[in-house]
This record gives structure tokens, sequence and C-alpha cells, in this order.
């Protein structure tokens, strides 16, 4: 072949990899750490490169090259949508119709997960529906309908796309399990049931090592590792609240989690009566369970949905005591655990742990050799990620509220959005930071995407791109 032939592939190779490397092509994009190659913009005060009105929903934008996709929720319809990433203007929407829609946390949608795609098709994910597969075009080659999870928070947990797999958690407070569909046909693989595990709202990763590659999902109680082609169990951690909300970190020998939840720190542990003498004060109609108005005000009726189980309006002992159980042994805690290990690692392959101010929703942020966590009320918290020592602990970012979105990076720069809709840029240094700040004055749930020079955020009813080019540093 001529050398100009092959300098010609070469660079034609070069620049599909740089391609490749621009996109953000799932929750917490293509590498799952939240992490770009490039410099994104620092200041959001300038008028954003485009900005335009979306429907109601709470998943995060992906991006393949000139394409954005969201989902969104109208009426009964869940819509997958496909933007043009230089202008803005819709490409293309396409609906499927839920025959009920899953009731949700005042603060969800039907339309939470984030979508995936690998270039040639895009996957959408609905509790109310199940899973749709479209071409880059809009057309749809697919759809896998499954139950609606049992879950009166409604679904949050988002795909996970690796190679020609397709992996999802449903976690519910009855029946869980783990699914792995044919990403090409959307025909099951392997199904995997998790009884052990309620309810959740995490997504899970792909954890590449140097001698393996496992599927690891969160959950109440445990963290678990599988295998990604059959979906055998390989290893399992203790120590993580009863509901899992918030996703892993990891690099290729090290992997961080934070896990937080009403009832799991030490000084505020729920606990609960011994059935038995409960019922002898309590059961009125002496039905031998309990219904809801049976029970004192307090924290335990409070969570009297979640002690249901399979939602038939009353709790029985054996539903009692699971939630008990639960309650006591939940713990809340950020911890490094290393790569390796078998069965249950929780003494031998921790590395360290801490207990204190924790994210709940928002995912931690492994960039350069640190952990940036925020959380709820915006107090930031940075460790080092091989001695667990807090570099920055519990300090204000000056946008108070919640934080559902998780916190992206790029160059230098730390990316926090909270739910009220103040964006703050951090310095990604051992200290805290801040470069600035901006507020959209719109809700905020979903985590932005930085694709190239240019980064995708999505309010409650907005999607705005700003392009590096038109922001000064």
């Amino acid at each position: 072949m001529p050398l100009r032939r092959i300098v010609g592939l070469l660079i034609a190779f070069a620049m599909q990899g740089a391609a490749m490397a621009e996109n953000w092509t799932q929750f917490r994009g293509g590498t799952l750490q939240a992490v770009s190659g490039h410099d994104a913009p620092v200041r959001f005060e300038v008028p954003p490169s485009w900005k335009i009105t979306i429907p109601a929903g709470n998943s995060s934008p992906i991006i393949w090259e000139d394409q954005l996709f969201i989902t969104g929720m109208v009426s009964n319809d869940l819509i997958t949508l496909c933007y043009d990433t230089k202008t803005g203007e819709m490409k293309w929407s396409q609906k499927v119709t839920a025959t009920a829609l899953e009731k949700t946390h005042r603060l969800g949608n039907p339309a939470t997960p984030t979508p995936a795609t690998d270039g040639a098709m895009v996957y959408s994910y609905f509790g109310s529906f199940g899973v749709v597969a479209y071409d880059m075009e809009g057309k749809a080659k697919w759809e896998h309908r499954l139950p609606t999870p049992m879950v009166e928070f409604g679904t949050g947990t988002s795909p996970l796309l690796w190679n020609d797999t397709l992996f999802l958690i449903v976690d519910q407070d009855q029946d869980s399990y783990l699914l792995a569909l044919d990403k090409k046909t959307g025909n099951q693989k392997w199904r995997v049931n998790r009884p052990e595990f309620r309810r959740g709202f995490a997504s899970p990763i792909i954890w590449a090592q140097s001698n393996r590659t496992d599927l690891v999902v969160p959950g109440s109680i445990w963290l678990t590792g599988y295998d990604p082609e059959t979906g055998k169990e390989r290893w399992r951690v203790a120590g993580t609240s009863r509901v899992a909300t918030s996703t892993p970190s990891c690099t290729s020998n090290l992997l961080v989690y934070c896990s937080w939840n009403v009832g799991g720190d030490s000084d505020s542990r729920v606990s609960m009566p011994e059935f038995g003498e409960f019922l002898k004060t309590n059961d009125k109609n002496g039905d031998g369970k309990l219904q809801f108005d049976e029970l004192p005000s307090g924290v335990i009726k409070d969570r009297f949905t979640q002690m249901d189980f399979n939602k038939d309006g009353s709790v029985t002992g054996e539903e009692w005591t699971k939630m008990a159980e639960m309650f006591q042994k939940a713990e809340n805690s950020i911890f490094s655990i290393r790569a390796g290990g078998t069965g249950d690692i929780t003494a031998t392959h921790m590395i360290w742990k801490q207990t204190k101010h924790l994210s709940y929703v928002s995912s931690p942020l492994l960039y350069q050799g640190r952990i940036w966590s925020v959380k709820n009320g915006g107090m930031l918290s940075c460790y080092d990620l091989l001695t667990g020592k807090a570099l920055v602990e519990a300090e204000r970012l000056g946008a108070p509220g919640d934080y559902y979105a998780s916190p992206v990076a790029a160059g230098d720069n730390l990316y926090f959005l909270s739910q009220q809709g103040k964006m703050t840029i951090v310095r990604n240094t051992p200290e805290l930071s801040i470069l600035g700040s901006h507020d959209f004055h719109e809700q905020t749930m979903a985590t932005p995407a930085i694709a190239g020079r240019s980064i995708y955020l999505r309010g409650e009813k907005t999607l705005y791109c700003f392009k590096n080019e038109v922001i000064s540093k």
C-alpha cells in the first residue's frame, strides 16, 4: 500500500477516535466517570449558544457527534427526542404510550432514566413501559416490554450499555432482578433474581480491571459485583444504606462508592419493636396484620408503604421483620475497595471508609486522584483517593439546597449543579477554589453532558448549550 494511503488511513482513524472521545453516550458519559477529555465553559453569564423549550422529564442529555438525545413525557406518551447539537433544532421525536404511568415522587417523572447510545441505535428505558430502541434516524428497531417496577417513587436507574449488552437494575419492593438484553435484538441474554434487595434508584457501572471486568450494582445493604457475561455474582461489600441512590466511580484497580439514607447513621438509627408485642397494642381490627391507620404517628408510620412490600395495604410479621433487619444493617458511608476479590470482601478489600458529610443522590466524582462529594445543603468535601484523607471537609459552595445532578469534570474544572438551578464551578485543587457561579432560575435534576468543548444542561423546561468559543475564561 502506498505510504500516502497509509498516512491517510492513520489520519482517518485518529479523527474517528477523536470524534468518539467527544461523545457522551450514557449516564455520566461513555466512561461512566462523568469526566470529559476537553475543556468546557467556565462562565455562564453570557447568553448560551442556544436554548430551547423541552417536555417535562428528568433524564440527562447524551451526545453522539451532532445528535443530542433526551427523554420526556406528554400526557401518557413517553417520548425520545433527538436534537441537533449545533443549533438545538429538533431532528426527530418518537413516542411509546404506557397503559398506565407509574407513580413517582413529587420531584420525580416517568421519564427519569437517561438513555444510552452506541452511534448505531439509541436505547430508552421507561419504568412504565420497558425498553425501546431506535436507529439514529428515529426508526423503532425493537422494544422489550417490562412490568412497571413496584416502587412508589418511580424508576430512577438508567440502562448501562457495554459491548453488545444493555443492563438494567430493577430493584423494587418485591421480586427485584438484574437484566441483560442483547442490544441488537432486545432479546434477554440472562436474568438474575435479587430477592434480598429492595427498592433502589442507582445505576450500575462496568469496572474494567487488569485481569477481568465486573458489572457493579449498587443495592440495599450490599454493593455487588457480577460477571457481565453470565450474571454470576463474584463479590459483595457490606456497609451501604437501605436504599441505593448514587452510582460508583472507579479506576482500573480501585472503586469508590457512597450511600446515605435516613436511619443509617449510628446516632439516628431507626429501631422497630418486636412485631408480636407491637401487634397486641395496635392491631385494632384483630386481623394479625397492621394497616396504616393502626400505626401511631412517627418514623415507622412514615415508612408504611416501604414496609408493605406487596402493596396490599397491610404489613405482615414477615414484612415487618425484614424491614427491621434492614434498618439494623444499613450503614451510611463513602468507601474505597481494591480490585480482584471474590465472595464477601468487606473485611479483605476495603481500603478506607468515611461516615460524615455524605452525598445523597448526587454521585461522587473521581478525578485525578481525588473524590469530590456534595452533600445536600451545598456542603462540598474532597478526599484523597488512595488514603481517604479529607482534603476539603463540608465547606460551603454558596449554593444551598438539594443536589440531584451529579458533578462533572472537564480540564481543571468541576461543575456542581443544585436542584434550585445554581451552577458552581470549582477548580480541581486540594483546597476549595470556587471560580464562579451562575443561577439558571430553574429546577435542575439532570446531570450535565460535556461533548467536545460544549456543555449541555437540562432544566425543568429548558435545554441549554454553552460552547467554549463564545465564553471567555
